[in-house]
């Protein structure tokens, strides 16, 4: 998509005060699968839509261990995201060689943060075409943050980026001022609930969607396909046996709407059948 001269060069200011070759890399973010993260005061769970390229292919990681307190989900180009994960993995490890400590969840994302924006200011660099959610408990509580590709971060209770977000942003919204006091188990429940909705009207699957969670005293780690899909059941399956009562009430109607023809219909033997 070529605008004007002014989208040439990352450090080429519009004369309305863009850089365009910034605001192409947030679009990336946007056209990648949608990662989704939430918090309570305990726990933090990140979550992600599996996409895959073709059929004949599998999908690529979206979600990444950065230390056992600290966990990241990304949208946009995945290469990049592994590398920034990386870089992250190893700043968590040279913190705690260093200091015998965790390293804190903001300093680490002030860090990722400075990185980014290094690459708007230098012409024979891009910026990093993906966005990242860092989920992370330290001594201050539970964590999540977004990081931009501008070199903005922000902290959130609960978002949701790459395509089609928006749907799991406006579920999300509604339900977010419950987060902050709800269980381990209300969180993933809520978690992949909001990657279904990001799916429109495709059916929810363990297969689909990835999900990983760390709290206190408890290690990050990912879910397995069967927990996960335990989860979906508890609410997949209230359509169906809706739909169910509902074909058995029909059926009961039809039975009904028989019985009098049945009754009255002495001479029904000696009827022709109706032609089809």
């Amino acid at each position: 998509m070529f605008r004007n001269q002014y989208d040439t060069d990352v450090t080429t200011w519009s004369p309305t005060g863009r850089l365009f070759q910034v605001e192409y890399a947030m679009e990336a973010v946007k056209q990648g699968s949608a990662a989704i993260g939430l918090r309570s005061r305990s726990h933090v769970v990140l979550a992600c839509v599996n996409k895959a390229q073709s059929e004949l292919s599998s999908h690529q990681r979206k979600i990444f261990k950065v230390d056992d307190h600290i966990g990241v989900a990304i949208a946009g180009l995945t290469a990049d995201g592994r590398v920034l994960s990386r870089y992250m993995r190893s700043e968590s490890i040279n913190h705690s060689f260093t200091y015998e400590s965790p390293l804190p969840v903001g300093r680490l994302v002030v860090h990722l943060a400075d990185k980014a924006q290094v690459c708007t200011q230098r012409s024979w660099k891009r910026p990093y075409g993906v966005g990242l959610l860092v989920g992370g408990l330290d001594e201050s509580g539970a964590h999540l943050y977004y990081n931009c590709p501008s070199g903005n971060y922000f902290e959130y209770q609960a978002f949701a980026i790459g395509s089609r977000s928006q749907a799991a942003k406006t579920y999300l919204e509604r339900r977010f001022e419950s987060f902050g006091d709800s269980s381990r188990e209300d969180l993933i429940k809520d978690a992949i609930l909001a990657v279904r909705e990001t799916l429109q009207g495709e059916t929810l699957k363990s297969s689909l969607c990835t999900v990983a969670i760390l709290g206190v005293d408890e290690p990050f780690h990912f879910l397995d396909q069967e927990a996960i899909q335990k989860v979906i059941d508890t609410f997949e399956k209230v359509p169906e046996e809706e739909e169910g009562e509902g074909e058995a009430g029909e059926g009961e109607a039809v039975a009904a709407a028989a019985a009098p023809a049945e009754q009255g219909g002495g001479g029904a033997g000696d009827v022709a059948p109706m032609e089809m």
